[in-house]
């Protein structure tokens, strides 16, 4: 029996209620009970009071009997059953504690402090589309979980298992590293996790029902890969990809620039091929009015200057008759005629080195000289004349009515210049030429004329016929001749065609050319330095040269070489004073063909200069000869100021260390040294002995 204040319990003994001592009494004042109380019969009494007391206000409490005492102890729930009513109360054999009111039951179990009836959480994971699906029924456990970067959007259905109806079970959660705290409570089950970024989360809920009576937590790792695109082999494959498409770039771009490159140049090079090949044309046309020479002058100033020869062989041809010729004949036919004589003629005068100057109607003008000066020009011009005239015969031969030609030659000093601004003309002024055209005029029809001038350069070559001192016109009388052919001895046909004598006679001339040729070359080229290998000692080995050819009998043509050689032994010392000979070798050969030499000749001068340093040199006459002619110092009473002149100059360049060893080797070229010619010994002055004991005294 359980009043306001105290318990009472019924003795069946006495028959009576006795009080019983409560080590609670002083909380027990105003305490109301319910009717809701119970036995479990273990000794133990659960009741519900609605006490103000601060133990037992409003709480679920048990009373224990022991040895005539009650001991009070509040129990769990305390806050979960405020405002609440409940007025029935009873315990089953499995000691459950069944509490109901208010459309509820509570079910405690009576030798606890926890709920009776455990609270789990089965939880429904998945992203927003429902892709895929994880539930997850485990309480209070750690679930792992690793989510491609596209499921970076969770959705969280949470349901609890409990006994209650779904409504009285709230839920709460927390996204560490994200949410400071967890969520406030409510009753909704579905939790949205958005734009997860990647790494590892950790996400705790929690759910416990309207009383706190039965609560659960569930902890979840919740793991977001990184994109596929950032992962590490996929970066790999990024960067190899834009490695080979750099490559493959570079590559095309390199491809295509070489075939831009290719094609450009294709272009170009077709442009600048017509553009050299219109400039060779404007330029052979140029040749073709011009001499060489002044068309490049022409070219690079603007303009040619006037020059000056003083030997030039002047050729003037007229056809006999051509006024009367020109007024029966149709005008296509003559000119067609015309056309085909001065063809020839001008493939005459080419081949003879002459030039063409112009052509007036029938008159055909040409010079022999200019614009390179030359000693042979008379003798090519009356050898094109003689050709020419002998064209002309063999035409008539063919057909009688054939024109006769008027061939006047004259030799003498010309100005020759160009004229004209817009069309330029080549062309020569002075009294040789208008001397030419009075021997033309005064010659006869299928005869070469010739002045007396001319006569005293040609003679030597041509049968000339002496006509006596004829008038000319502003001239008073002059001496001319007929040429009439080559002479016998240098001809092969006794007429126009010269041997091997007459070429021979005519290279001679030639030479002389060379001769001045040299002179320029060594006083522009030659250095100061050049003591011993100078002019003087090219003239000197050239005319000892010819000196000891022609007392050795050497044949024309031989000697001729042989001069050759000795003329350009020197000039090598100017282009390279340590390979003289080879530098020798390549003037003779680029400057020879110019002076008519032919491919045999040239050959056998480049042939004499190797040999003139070669060990085993003097197995032919000629290298012998040559050999004594620069050697013939040797024996001569001005042997030691040239030896004085040749050690300064290999000394400045470098070819020796000393005088004592430069002395020491002339000493053995001198002991070694013999003449291969008899006219060479002969031409010793002063005896080998005599020369060493002066060598050794410059030491």
């Amino acid at each position: 029996l359980i009043s306001r204040d105290t318990f009472f319990l019924y003795d069946a003994v006495t028959n009576s209620f006795r009080r019983v001592a409560s080590e609670h009494a002083e909380d027990l004042q105003g305490t109301e009970y319910s009717d809701a109380f119970c036995s479990d019969g273990k000794g133990m009494i659960w009741m519900l009071s609605h006490s103000n007391s601060q133990l037992f206000s409003n709480s679920l409490a048990t009373a224990e009997y022991r040895r005539y005492r009650m001991r009070l102890r509040a129990r769990p729930g305390i806050n979960v059953l405020q405002g609440a009513t409940y007025n029935c109360m009873t315990i089953d054999r499995m000691r459950l504690l069944y509490l109901a009111g208010h459309a509820q039951v509570l079910i405690f179990h009576s030798g606890s402090s926890q709920t009776a009836y455990p609270l789990s959480l089965q939880i429904v994971l998945s992203d927003f589309q429902g892709r895929q699906q994880y539930e997850i029924t485990d309480r209070n456990s750690v679930h792992s979980f690793s989510f491609p970067h596209r499921m970076n959007n969770l959705l969280l259905q949470v349901q609890a298992q409990y006994p209650q109806s779904r409504q009285a079970v709230y839920y709460s959660y927390r996204l560490e590293g994200v949410m400071e705290d967890f969520s406030p409570w409510r009753s909704r089950n579905e939790i949205h996790l958005g734009s997860l970024p990647e790494g590892m989360h950790k996400l705790v809920i929690r759910a416990q029902t309207i009383n706190s009576m039965a609560k659960a937590e569930t902890v979840m790792d919740i793991r977001i890969r990184m994109p596929l695109f950032m992962q590490w082999y996929m970066i790999l494959a990024y960067l190899l990809l834009a490695f080979c498409a750099a490559v493959v770039y570079l590559r095309w771009r390199s491809y295509s620039f070489v075939q831009q490159k290719i094609k450009i140049e294709e272009i170009v090079s077709q442009r600048t091929e017509e553009i050299r090949n219109e400039k060779e044309q404007s330029e052979q046309l140029l040749a073709n009015i011009l001499p060489k020479d002044t068309a490049d002058e022409l070219k690079k100033k603007g303009k040619a200057s006037s020059q000056k020869y003083d030997m030039v062989t002047v050729l003037f041809s007229d056809i006999q008759g051509f006024t009367k010729i020109a007024e029966q004949m149709n005008p296509d036919t003559l000119i067609d005629q015309l056309d085909n004589f001065y063809f020839h003629f001008d493939s005459v005068v080419e081949r003879y080195n002459i030039e063409k100057i112009k052509t007036i109607g029938d008159a055909y003008m040409c010079a022999g000289g200019i614009p390179e000066k030359n000693r042979t020009n008379p003798v090519e011009v009356v050898l094109a004349a003689l050709e020419v005239q002998d064209y002309m015969k063999e035409l008539k031969k063919k057909n009688a009515e054939i024109w006769d030609v008027r061939i006047g030659i004259h030799t003498g000093p010309v100005i020759a210049g160009v004229i004209g601004h817009k069309k330029f003309s080549y062309d020569i002024w002075g009294d040789t030429v208008n001397t030419a055209s009075r021997m033309e005029s005064s010659g006869e029809a299928g005869k070469i004329n010739i002045s007396g001038q001319t006569h005293e350069m040609v003679k030597d070559f041509f049968i000339c016929e002496y006509r006596g001192k004829m008038p000319v016109k502003y001239k008073g009388e002059i001496d001319m001749y007929f040429v009439k052919g080559i002479r016998p001895e240098l001809s092969v046909d006794l007429y126009k065609i010269p041997n091997r004598n007459f070429l021979v006679q005519l290279q001679k001339l030639r030479i002389l050319d060379l001769e001045e040729k040299i002179f320029e070359v060594f006083s522009s080229e030659a250095h100061e330095k050049l003591t011993f290998h100078n002019l003087r000692h090219t003239m000197e080995v050239y005319s000892q040269a010819e000196l000891l050819g022609r007392a050795e009998s050497l044949t024309e043509e031989d000697l001729l070489i042989v001069k050759t050689a000795a003329l350009l032994m020197d000039i090598g010392y100017l282009k390279d004073y340590h390979t003289p000979v080879e530098k020798s070798a390549v003037f003779a050969g680029s400057e020879l063909p110019r002076y008519r030499f032919t491919e045999s000749q040239v050959n056998q001068v480049e042939m004499l200069l190797r040999s003139s340093m070669a060990v085993n040199a003097g197995s032919s006459q000629m290298e012998k000869i040559l050999m004594d002619a620069q050697t013939l110092y040797y024996g001569r009473v001005d042997f030691i100021p040239l030896c004085e002149n040749l050690y300064q100059e290999e000394l400045h360049y470098g070819m020796v260390q000393g005088k004592t060893e430069w002395v020491r080797s002339m000493v053995q070229k001198i002991n070694r040294h013999e003449y291969y010619t008899s006219t060479a010994r002969k031409l010793r002055e002063v005896s080998r002995d005599e020369q060493l004991r002066q060598l050794e005294n410059l030491v």
